[in-house]
C-alpha cells in the first residue's frame, strides 16, 4: 500500500510544484521606494483622478506631472513615476511607470489607448493593466514573467484617496 501511495503521490506532488511554478508572477523587481500622493478632496479627485472605467493619468512628482497638480513636501511618485488607472469595473488601481525589464526610472511605460495595454517603449513588452493587475502579456517580461509593481489605492486618515506602498 506504501509504495502505491509513494508511486501515485510523489509524482502527482511533483508535477503540482512543476506547474504552479511556471505561473509565479515577479512584480517586484522594482527597487521599493516610498509613494505617496493624496487627493485631498473628491473634486481634487475626479479633476487629477480617474473616475470612469479604463481610464489613466501619470504622476511624475520630478517633472511635474500632472502640471498643477498640488504635491506636498511628503508626496513620493515611487521609482518612475505612478500610472493610475482604474480597471475595467471602474476600481483605481496603481503601478509604478518604470518597466520592470529595464528596470530604470527613466525608461517608463506609455499606455496605447487603441489597444488598452501598456508598452515600454525600449525592450516593447505589453502589460494588461485594466483587467489583470498589469501582467506580462508579450516580450521579454512574459518570458520572464515580470509584471508591473503595484501600489495600494485607497482611502487615507481623513477620508481622502491615496495611492502609497503595498
Amino acid at each position: 500500500m506504501q509504495s502505491l501511495l509513494s508511486r501515485i503521490l510523489l509524482p502527482l506532488a511533483t508535477a503540482c510544484l512543476i506547474f504552479s511554478a511556471c505561473h509565479t508572477l515577479d512584480d517586484d523587481r522594482i527597487p521599493a521606494v516610498p509613494v505617496r500622493v493624496a487627493f485631498n478632496s473628491l473634486s481634487e479627485w475626479e479633476y487629477y483622478g480617474v473616475t470612469g472605467a479604463m481610464q489613466h493619468k501619470s504622476f511624475i512628482l520630478q517633472e511635474h506631472i500632472p502640471p498643477n497638480f498640488p504635491y506636498t513636501a511628503i508626496s513620493r511618485t515611487g521609482f518612475g513615476g505612478i500610472l493610475l488607472v482604474t480597471d475595467i469595473h471602474g476600481v483605481p488601481v496603481a503601478y509604478d511607470l518604470a518597466c520592470p525589464v529595464e528596470r530604470k526610472a527613466d525608461i517608463r511605460i506609455l499606455v496605447d489607448d487603441e489597444a488598452n495595454v501598456a508598452e515600454c517603449p525600449h525592450c516593447h513588452s505589453t502589460y494588461d493593466i485594466y483587467s489583470n493587475l498589469g501582467h506580462p502579456l508579450s516580450g521579454e517580461a512574459a518570458r520572464q514573467g515580470y509584471g508591473l509593481s503595484r501600489y495600494y489605492v485607497g482611502p487615507g486618515l481623513q477620508g481622502e484617496y491615496m495611492v502609497i506602498n503595498r
